[in-house]
């Protein structure tokens, strides 16, 4: 278990936790059980680009630390 800003772009992860208090997360599509992958970091590490199903979105740093995932094994 690790925060979503430590996966790399092209890792694949399932949620475990989002904290009660990022409720915008949640209603975005982060949510315990949700499969989401990391699509890139920005230049400077800030802001970090997602895929939540069909969604597309784009996390703060500090916001991606807050969601721990598991990360999936590759096929």
């Amino acid at each position: 278990m690790r925060p979503l800003a430590q996966l790399s772009p092209g890792s694949r992860a399932r949620v475990l936790r989002v904290p009660p208090e990022r409720r915008r997360l949640m209603a975005l599509g982060l949510r315990p059980g949700t499969l989401v992958e990391v699509l890139l970091h920005a230049p400077l590490g800030d802001p970090l680009e997602v895929r939540v199903g069909e969604a597309f979105l784009l996390l703060r740093r500090e916001e991606a630390q807050a969601i721990w995932v598991e990360a999936l094994e590759e096929a």
